[in-house]
Parts: structure tokens; C-alpha cells; sequence
């Protein structure tokens, strides 16, 4: 069960399970803490996991002025403040991803490690062209239920479209009590859509795996491999069969790569 948690003046809302090493999950365009609930419920035996509502969706409020990815870098590091960790294994995907970059560049300090899962530097066209459209389709779709059935073309395998996976994920996404409104969902991705660190990542200086999934369109590999070796010694990897959203679709081969690489960096910094 989660609760609001105050950092820097705002409400945020935060999901907390487990024990040991401390991990923040940082969500993407439009999710929710409960995004993470397969590493929530999967690695709660081995890390003390914190996921968190960003500015603009689900529990946590809108804020009045631009939304920037600097601007919630800055929130995920007052949330860490505020709940006492002095530094975390930090998970971003996607738009989260963004926020995770920025993060280990403005407050280095509190990321133990970073774990970029289906990320960019700098939005190409092609992104740049997507996003334009998902800003076009939350506006003109017929309804709620159109809006993600579109929406996660770009997002699930077709594999998840086939198998019911996705059915699910649009039933659970309209029964959410806190959906987020039409101008917070064009805020967060005018946001992400100006995120730029491609001559900044060099500056990075924790233990970085980068992670992409084979047939994401989204963020297609080749940009994770770009900002892998922009970041001194990052690790890039790429997951065969999966697109955008593997912490989802293949949780179990997620969880275990990234449970063993916190578990190299943790013996690398006891020894």
C-alpha cells in the first residue's frame, strides 16, 4: 500500500517494498508506480524498492508552469531526500530514463548505479515525428479506450497484442481511479520530447547498464547503444524478441539482469 510522501513542497505518490539495497523505479509517459508491480513483487526479497508517481500522473498533482525532465530529476532526488536514502540503484525506462540520466548528472551523489531500459539522448525525427502524432491522437481519439489501444502499438510486442497481454493492460488502465487527463499526458511528453543530454553523458560517473528491447520502434536499439557509449564503461544489452517494455513482457529475464548487475556493482564497492 503506498502513501504520499512531501519532497520539496509536493505531494508525491510512493509505492515502498522490501528490504536491503535501496532501488528507485523511475516510470515513463503517462505510468504509474504500479508499472513496476513485476519488480515490485519480484525483487522485494533482495532490495528495498521505491516506485513514485511523476508530476502529472496518477496520485501526483500537476504543476502549475513548464514541465521539464531537469524539473523531475530534480523531484525523484528531493523524494530520496525525503525518505532518508542516501544513495539508490536507480531504474528508469523510456521517458523515465530521461529523468534517471538527468538525475545521475545533477545530483551524481545519490545514484549508486543506473539502469536505462529502453532509452535515448537526444529524440531523433523518427521520435520526433511519433511523438507529434501521440500529441495529434490523445486529442482526436474517440475515447479513452482507443486512445491506448493505439497508443501501445508502439509500446507491446505484437506477440502481447496476440496473446491477450495487452487486452489486460488496457482493462487495468481503464479501471485506474487516477487516469491522467488528456493536457497532463501532452505536458509530460512536451517534456520528454526536449530532453538532451547526448554532450552531457560523459559526465556520468556511475556504473551504467543500458538495456533495449530487439523490435522496439519507440526507442530502437541503436539509441541505447548511443548513449552507452557516450557514458564512460556503461554496459549496453540488448533483449532478443522484445520491444519497448520488457520489465513487463519478460519480467523474469528483466529482473535477473538487473538483480545481477546491482549485485557486481554492490561486491565491486565492498571489496
Amino acid at each position: 500500500m503506498g502513501e504520499m510522501i512531501d519532497a520539496g513542497g509536493t505531494e508525491f505518490w510512493v509505492e515502498r517494498r522490501g528490504e536491503g539495497p535501496d532501488v528507485l523505479l523511475i516510470a515513463g509517459l503517462g505510468d504509474v508506480a504500479e508499472a513496476w508491480q513485476s519488480q515490485l513483487d519480484g525483487l522485494a526479497d533482495r532490495y528495498r524498492l521505491t516506485a513514485f508517481d511523476n508530476r502529472g500522473a496518477g496520485r501526483t498533482r500537476l504543476p502549475e508552469g513548464p514541465l521539464s525532465v531537469p524539473r523531475m530529476a530534480d523531484d525523484a532526488a528531493a523524494l530520496l531526500r525525503a525518505l532518508a536514502v542516501p544513495a539508490a540503484h536507480v531504474a528508469g525506462f523510456s521517458g523515465g530514463s530521461f529523468i534517471a540520466q538527468e538525475l545521475a548528472l545533477r545530483h551524481p551523489g545519490l545514484v549508486r548505479s543506473l539502469v536505462l531500459m529502453s532509452t535515448c539522448a537526444r529524440p531523433d525525427a523518427y521520435f520526433r515525428r511519433m511523438t507529434d502524432f501521440w500529441h495529434w491522437m490523445v486529442e482526436r481519439a474517440p475515447g479513452e479506450r482507443a486512445m491506448l489501444e493505439a497508443f501501445y502499438l508502439w509500446v507491446y510486442t505484437a506477440r502481447a497484442h496476440a496473446d491477450g497481454t495487452v487486452d489486460r493492460f488496457v482493462e487495468e488502465a481503464l479501471a485506474f481511479p487516477h487516469p491522467q487527463s488528456a493536457d497532463a499526458f501532452r505536458r509530460q511528453l512536451a517534456a520528454f520530447e526536449g530532453h538532451d543530454t547526448l554532450d552531457r553523458l560523459p559526465g556520468i560517473t556511475a556504473p551504467t547498464l543500458v538495456l533495449a528491447g530487439e523490435l522496439d520502434i519507440a526507442t530502437p536499439p541503436r539509441l541505447g547503444r548511443a548513449v552507452a557509449e557516450r557514458i564512460p564503461g556503461a554496459e549496453f544489452e540488448m533483449i532478443p524478441g522484445e520491444a519497448h517494455q520488457p520489465f513487463q513482457e519478460a519480467a523474469d529475464v528483466f529482473n535477473a539482469r538487473v538483480d545481477a548487475f546491482w549485485r557486481e556493482v554492490d561486491a565491486a564497492a565492498d571489496s
